[in-house]
């Protein structure tokens, strides 16, 4: 984009620019630019509109007054050749008032609320801000985008930090002037001529320029996605304020966007509704009316009431709502026509008349062709500039282009001169090294030359070790040689290639039949899905149908509702007459009865019937869907460690940390481009794609070139967490920020968890290969490919498996050393945490719940502080003098020393389990030469009736001003809650059973569903309203709940429902298919208590 848009700090450039009018650079070549010829009106019937383009520029246009808006706002869309065009609007201000209004494409323009006629000016704006930019399928349309937010930025309507202000400018610059060129930019005077924001000085030009130097080799079109991935993470992204007031007269600012209706004090938001807490929205004349749900989202109030300054704009707000809402979370609207004016109106008939987003979505993929260029201009590119170590901006930019966004952080890295002086001395030749076969795996990890995976590498290789050779193009793997020097904790640079897609254009003239050649990931059809697509089941919709307006209700004439929950209705499907089909194309019957086809009846409201045509049902396309799911929520797992957590560390902190950073960004970067090549896939799976893209062991196969950085990973990771954890110890400010971190939604496990998500997604990908070569016949033609992804990755997860259970273990006790008072020393070398559990302890007080943790050494017995949240140990008995004794019941005896404590369990069953672990740890203590471990500063507490006062209290003091864990759903704290208990190798099996996708839920006394995204993992459900949420809306930890299918007496005539129950608390889930069904009862009844005396069992 053309920093010339943003203009010198001139007088006039605030305003529309007068003389001749010259047509915008971002137009796509072939459309002239030229204003229309302007012709004198006849008696008033037409009106010359001048339009202000994204980049300040000004068409002329010509409508008849009575057109309706639509005429107009397709002409401009014609003009800038846009495919995408329900993202825009025409926006106007009044005169002599602040209020912009949206122009109204249903009404004509002599009757729009506040638009004078007399020299009418509108501006051709961003309507509806998409949270994810990968959604927007063109170039072309994330250019206009980026265009949005670069005036957005520089009138101050986006607020941020300075870094990340200076972050987003320098992707703007990048975009437009290309790599950094020292002879080019001496200094930071280079932007002193633009404006960026509205504080712009030198101090932030200099934060400008450091990071354009680091985006080196960035394309334009990867600059714009990086500069709208930066800029959509900022809260006011998106968000236009709207004044008003409270009930009680406080000032507040009022915005709409994707989630709902954000309520904002100055630019600090103090409230969200999002569209699920929402029931109805209205207003009547200054009031603004937002009708919540009565239960279930913990607000005071059933309505809650706004006042705006007048009624035109309290009904100015209402309308975004209803749009926003309409465009968002509708799937389909229905277009009903305005009720003509009467003496006594019954309120607003206004209602969202264009696609939805996932109609654009739709339309889009529909109606590909291949698009034309348009033109970047190149305001800084003056003269012949050398090129030799750095790319060239492109000024011709393809609209199709395919990229994936990798935006840096706003903070200072120290490393990043050497970096690119490194990368400037090394030329082509020396970067690149052709890969005859993957298959050989290098000897040491800190040998390897790294594979460096960028969006550029999409295309896939040949693999001489497990195909056969083929006329193909032969791709290379970047590689830069970098070894860490001894006895310093850092992690080599990476430089990335970025010459996108050029071995898929010449991949595209490949025989796509012809089995000797290695497909590319996007066979031979020239189309790039991100966003999600939507998809149908065997039988049941889960998209739920088309969203569609109703009728309002009515109200005096200043007045207009809009109910939400009419405008979600969701279509019925059909379940009548159905034939079930399995996930392995067998006949078979589902134990719940009934029976399905795999070609869906929807029954919309007024009773008509759509049909649905024919999607897969091979047991292939559910493991790759299974794939594609967890890669979802794997990559938001990375995003929260590498952009989440960086942002709350200070400078210092991210500095030392480097070596974790720089390792997560190469993955998020590899995983973004497989995540993509996934979602492409499964589009062409489900689509009109060839029986050879019916596949997914070429999608694996290229993305084991990733493995080398997992063995680096391995290696590493025990370094991080000892960082993490000493810094955690020896630093309160760290250990403040860290512990408030992990108390944020969007950190929804404990971080020590989030760093071994890579290894259990590796131990994923190899059971989700496993279960397709079971799957495959000896001749199915995707068998070598699933074959070889397989032995390349079996040698790095045999080393997962070896190192895995020790870094859980260590994990834990980091987490029970922060949570446990009393006892300072509980991490220690060679200490191993075997179960943990409540029980019930003896006294002359009576039964008295008690937490008990059996490590290799020790056992400890506890109690949960009513104050902080926190477990005060009471006593610990060593494992080397423990004696177990059977007792009646559930109850047992444990001796240590002259006194014993009586303890029972929940069930028999408990109680087998704990006598087994107990003569078994101490068997094993016994065997191993007797260490003198640290035991930290309680004392032993042998007697079995001693009270709270008596030990352990005293040792609470150790660590004043503890603070509360994190959060109460971690397994310790739902062990306590609900009297269960769980092992280590528990958390090991867990670790092999994590899952997300899409599920139908109901409660018991509910009729209807609801769909969520849920992710399973660390033994409990998180629920989201979609899987590009940040943070979960609730959390449901299972321990102690029984899964299956429901009962008889539960009548549910549906089939794949699963039931989870605990106590009186029950839940019905409905699955997709038999596959995702079977999948979820396995990896859920993983973490029942069953599971444990399966673990006693095999032992």
């Amino acid at each position: 984009m053309s920093l010339d848009s943003m203009g010198p700090n001139k007088a006039g450039r605030s305003g529309v620019p007068g003389g001749r009018m010259t047509h915008s650079l971002s137009t796509p070549s072939g459309v002239d630019g030229t204003p229309p010829t302007i012709t004198h009106n006849r008696g008033g019937k037409k009106l010359a509109i001048r339009v202000q383009m994204l980049d300040d520029s000004v068409t002329m246009f010509q409508v008849q007054a009575k057109a309706l808006g639509k005429v107009l706002f397709e002409q401009v869309c014609r003009q800038l050749n846009l495919l995408e065009a329900d993202y825009f609007g025409l926006e106007y201000q009044e005169a002599g008032s602040h209020t912009k209004y949206w122009l109204d494409l249903e009404k004509s323009l002599n009757r729009q609320v506040g638009l004078s006629l007399i020299d009418p000016v509108l501006r051709f704006c961003v309507k509806f801000y998409t949270p994810d930019p990968a959604q927007l399928e063109e170039e072309y349309t994330r250019f206009l985008f980026c265009l949005q937010v670069k005036r957005d930025l520089a009138t101050g309507i986006l607020q941020c930090n300075d870094n990340t202000a200076a972050l987003m400018a320098s992707y703007i610059v990048q975009a437009s002037c290309g790599d950094y060129v020292v002879e080019d930019y001496p200094d930071h005077t280079y932007l002193s001529s633009y404006r960026f924001v509205p504080h712009q000085d030198g101090s932030m030009q200099r934060k400008i320029m450091e990071n354009h130097k680091k985006h080196f080799g960035q394309s334009p079109a990867e600059a714009d996605l990086n500069l709208l991935e930066t800029a959509r993470r900022c809260e006011l992204y998106g968000m236009k304020m709207h004044q008003a007031k409270d009930i009680e007269g406080v000032p507040l600012n009022l915005a709409v966007a994707h989630m709902g209706i954000a309520v904002f004090q100055g630019i600090t938001r103090i409230n969200t509704f999002s569209w699920a807490k929402i029931r109805k929205i209205s207003f009547k004349r200054k009031r603004f009316l937002v009708k919540l749900h009565p239960e279930g989202y913990g607000y005071y109030k059933d309505t809650v009431e706004f006042f705006f300054e007048g009624r035109n704009e309290c009904k100015n707000f209402w309308k975004k709502c209803v749009e926003n809402h309409g465009f968002f979370r509708c799937s389909m609207v229905q277009n009903l026509p305005r009720r003509k004016t009467r003496v006594l109106s019954r309120g607003s008939s206004f209602r969202y008349s264009g696609k939805t987003q996932k109609q654009v979505i739709e339309f889009v993929r529909d109606n590909y062709v291949k698009r034309q260029t348009f033109q970047r201009s190149q305001s800084f590119r003056q003269g012949t500039l050398n090129s030799g170590n750095r790319s060239q901006s492109h000024t011709s930019c393809n609209v199709n282009s395919s990229i994936s966004a990798h935006p840096l952080l706003p903070i200072e890295t120290a490393e990043w001169d050497f970096r690119n002086q490194s990368s400037a001395l090394t030329t082509p030749s020396q970067m690149r090294k052709g890969v005859d076969s993957l298959g050989r795996r290098p000897d040491s990890p800190i040998d390897h030359m790294r594979s460096q995976v960028t969006a550029a590498q999409v295309e896939t290789y040949q693999m001489k070790t497990f195909a056969e050779e083929s006329p193909q193009v032969q791709d290379h793997l970047d590689s830069s040689r970098s070894v860490s020097p001894g006895g310093t904790w850092t992690s080599p640079h990476h430089h990335y290639n970025n010459n996108i897609h050029a071995a898929d254009r010449a991949r595209a003239h490949q025989d796509a039949h012809s089995s000797d050649t290695y497909h590319g990931i996007n066979g031979n059809v020239s189309l790039d899905r991100r966003g999600e697509v939507p998809h149908f089941s065997n039988r049941y919709d889960l998209s739920l149908g088309s969203d569609k307006s109703s009728s309002m209700s009515h109200s005096e004439r200043d007045t207009g509702s809009y109910d939400i929950n009419q405008a979600e209705a969701r279509v019925k499907i059909e379940e009548e007459n159905a034939n079930y089909v399995n996930a392995n194309n067998n006949n078979s019957r589902h134990t719940n009865g009934g029976s399905t086809s795999n070609s869906a009846t929807l029954e919309s409201q007024d009773g008509s019937e759509t049909r649905r045509k024919r999607w897969p049902t091979d047991r292939a396309y559910f493991l790759a869907k299974e794939l594609l799911m967890t890669e979802r929520t794997y990559k938001r797992d990375l995003d929260v460690l590498n952009t989440w957590f960086r942002e709350e560390l200070a400078p210092d902190d991210v500095e030392s940390l480097q070596p974790l950073f720089q390792l997560l960004e190469v993955l998020i970067q590899h995983h973004g481009v497989f995540l993509r090549d996934l979602e492409h896939r499964l589009v062409l799976w489900e689509g009109h794609g060839t029986h050879e893209t019916h596949r997914i062991g070429d999608v694996m196969l290229k993305n084991m070139v990733v493995l080398p950085l997992y063995e680096e990973y391995l290696e590493a990771h025990r370094d991080i967490l000892h960082h993490l954890v000493d810094a955690f110890d020896g630093d309160e400010r760290f250990q403040q920020l860290y512990r408030e971190f992990e108390q944020q939604k969007v950190c929804y496990v404990p971080i020590g968890y989030l760093l071994l998500k890579p290894f259990h997604r590796l131990l994923h990908y190899q059971l989700i290969l496993d279960r397709l070569l079971d799957h495959y016949g000896e001749d199915h033609f995707d068998r070598t490919d699933c074959h070889g992804a397989l032995m390349m990755l079996g040698r790095t997860t045999d080393t997962i498996n070896s190192l895995l259970p020790e870094s859980e273990n260590y994990v834990l006790l980091c987490e029970l050393q922060r949570d446990l008072v009393g006892f300072d020393q509980l991490v220690q070398p060679g200490r191993r945490l075997i179960r943990q559990g409540c029980l019930l302890k003896h006294s002359k007080r009576g039964l008295q719940q008690r937490m008990f943790f059996l490590f290799s050494d020790v056992l400890l017995y506890a109690s949960k502080s009513p104050v902080n949240q926190t477990f005060k140990v009471l006593g610990h008995v060593p494992v080397r003098s423990l004696l177990t004794d059977n007792a009646e019941h559930n109850a047992f005896v444990i001796y240590g020393g002259q006194r014993a404590i009586t303890v029972s369990a929940g069930t028999t069953a408990e109680k087998t389990l704990w006598l087994a672990e107990l003569a078994k740890a101490t068997a094993d203590s016994k065997t191993r030469q007797p260490v003198q471990l640290v035991m930290g500063s309680l004392k032993n507490c042998s007697s079995s009736e001693e009270g709270l006062e008596t030990c352990g209290l005293n040792a609470g003091a150790v660590v004043p001003g503890k603070t509360p864990p994190s959060r109460s759903n971690t397994s310790l704290h739902v062990c306590w809650h609900r009297g269960a208990t769980v092992g280590l190798q528990d958390h090991l099996v867990a670790a092999n059973n994590q899952l997300s996708g899409f599920l139908l839920r109901k409660f018991k006394n509910s009729s209807g569903w609801q769909k969520l995204w849920v992710v399973f993992t660390s033994f409990c459900l998180y629920f989201y309203k979609s899987y590009q949420d940040d943070s979960a809306l609730a959390s449901l930890p299972l321990l102690g709940y029984s899964v299956g299918p429901p009962g008889v007496q539960d009548a549910l005539q549906k089939d794949f429902v699963f039931k989870l129950s605990f106590k009186n608390h029950v839940y019905f889930f409905r699955a997709e298919s038999e596959h995702t069904y079977n999948r979820w009862l396995e990896v859920l009844r993983s973490t029942t208590q069953t599971q444990d005396f399966k673990n006693l069992s095999n032992n």
